[in-house]
């Protein structure tokens, strides 16, 4: 293996730590409120989930930022392929007795010491994986056979063993991401489209055919709940409505820190995918317009680096790990807000789960890397 020259650095983009640190305080500070009632009921202590986001997620992230800050980005070049295979290999494990099922998915593996989601590791294995590949030779964007098909081979594979889980957000958003990163590569405009029309087919194909164990096409359902939430207001349509409630109880400034009425007894999932909808109802309208402003300053930021960066690898890279972030927090806010359907994607950096929580910022710290050796 070629020896890797590290050249000199410059000075990281603390504007953009400046905005990762604000965003991960502010995580902690809502994820705090939308808990501390629920965590007293359950544990007896308010401060129960905030304290395994602490250990099971900030710190790990914590680690994982600084292994990426301190490590040369081109190294994760070099490992791309192991990275890969492990990511597989995770993907594997749910389908073993090691899988721990939680609310009817089967996405978490319970190694006894801790527990993980595969599916968010690969998020970060599969884009280091396909920016190294794609970047090391530009015409893979433009070749049929030598790049477009064997990119819908191996990008196909990892979304069936993430939909056999089901996990077919994360898929969705994996490969809403690779297209990003595989576009801004050089791809053709007619490769370009050609990705977005089989994801397209094979989404709709899951929407209408797939059953769950119990016969249960429960994808086609929440699609029908999002088109019609008034026609099983107390069943299937319970989630939307009761987080449009709580968007619209905030209205203008909001009901104050800590005082949501529909966090404990009424809204489900606060800690999780809704708890954006705490953020609106205890903040008002200000203060999630606010959110959403300063979250787009920090995608800016972050494809900012990108364009800066000073290799091709360094470019696709980073353009990976904001599309995920930017993908992830519109699927959220959109499906929560009831612009799109309900899909379980929690918001980053702010809602519970430490996998996820120790991901980003794992991918947060690559991004300083590259951001030093920017030109």
């Amino acid at each position: 293996m070629k020896k890797i020259r590290i050249p000199k650095s410059g000075s990281p983009d603390f504007v953009f730590l400046g905005f990762l640190i604000i965003l991960v305080i502010f995580g902690l500070v809502m994820l705090t409120s939308a808990s501390s009632d629920i965590a007293k009921l359950e544990s007896g202590d308010s401060m129960y989930y905030l304290k395994h986001q602490m250990l099971n997620g900030l710190s790990i992230g914590m680690f994982g930022f600084l292994v990426g800050y301190f490590l040369y980005y081109r190294i994760w070049e070099k490992i791309s392929i192991p990275l890969l295979v492990v990511g597989i290999i995770g993907l594997c494990l749910v389908f073993t007795p090691l899988v721990m099922s939680v609310k009817g998915g089967d996405r978490w593996v319970d190694l006894k010491l801790f527990s993980f989601q595969p599916g968010e590791f690969m998020k970060l294995a599969f884009l280091v994986y396909l920016s190294a590949w794609v970047g090391k030779n530009q015409e893979r964007g433009k070749s049929f056979f030598g790049g477009f098909l064997p990119f819908m081979v191996l990008v196909g594979a990892v979304m069936l063993l993430l939909v056999f889980q089901p996990a077919t957000s994360t898929a969705a958003l994996i490969f809403g991401a690779s297209i990003i990163t595989y576009f801004v590569a050089g791809a053709k405009p007619r490769f370009f489209v050609a990705m977005v029309l089989i994801g397209a087919l094979s989404f709709s194909a899951l929407v209408f055919f797939d059953t769950n164990d119990a016969g249960e096409n429960y994808r086609l359902k929440r699609i029908m709940t999002f088109l019609h939430p008034e026609d099983d207001p107390l069943n299937k349509g319970y989630h939307i409505n009761q987080a449009l409630n709580a968007i619209g109880s905030g209205e203008v400034f909001g009901v104050g820190f800590g005082k949501s009425t529909t966090k404990l007894h009424y809204l489900p999932e606060p800690i999780g995918d809704s708890i954006f909808a705490v953020i609106a109802e205890e903040l008002g309208f200000v203060g999630a317009v606010g959110f959403l402003l300063f979250f787009l300053a920090f995608l800016w930021r972050g494809f900012r680096i990108a364009t800066r960066a000073p290799d091709n690898f360094g470019k696709l890279l980073v353009t990976g790990f904001m599309s995920v972030l930017g993908l992830q927090a519109f699927v959220n806010i959109g499906a929560i807000s009831g612009v799109i359907p309900l899909t379980g994607v929690p918001l980053p950096f702010v809602s519970y789960g430490g996998t996820a929580l120790a991901i980003f910022l794992t991918m947060s710290g690559i991004i300083m890397n590259v951001s030093k050796y920017r030109r």
